[in-house]
């Protein structure tokens, strides 16, 4: 039976079949172990951080993702296609592990974040554009 996202041992198992399922997608995992080479021993527990932050309240994520993916955008394309594999591999991996409303709650944030880090990635695009047009 499964439980809601209660503890920094749940995120653990959610960000580690997450991150699993993303290394061996057609669609990401290149992005992620040929474009920025991940160390996924360094990756995986700041992940582990940043989820319970955004779901506890933990207050021990630091760091810019938003900077870090704007500058990778710079070196592949991180489109609608990318998004929607990562948000679908998201929410398989909540669903098939949680029920509650922590789950519901980091489905929500994961939209959120995957919005918000394709409309920056976007204009940071044109912004990139408009700039070389000037010059």
């Amino acid at each position: 039976m499964k439980h809601d996202i209660i503890s920094r041992e749940d995120v653990v198992l959610l960000v580690n079949s997450f991150y699993y399922k993303v290394q061996e997608s057609p669609v990401l995992g290149f992005i992620f172990n040929d474009i920025a080479k991940l160390n996924w021993d360094e990756h995986l527990p700041r992940m582990y951080s940043f989820w319970a932050s955004a779901l506890f309240n933990e207050l021990s994520f630091t760091g810019n993702p938003m900077r870090k993916h704007i500058a990778l955008s710079r070196l592949t394309s991180m489109t609608d296609v990318q998004f929607n594999e990562w948000l679908t591999l998201f929410y398989q991996t909540v669903d098939e592990n949680f029920e509650g409303s922590k789950a519901d709650e980091a489905k929500a944030r994961a939209a959120n974040i995957a919005r918000n880090f394709q409309r920056n990635i976007q204009a940071t695009s044109m912004e990139d554009e408009r700039k070389k047009i000037k010059d």
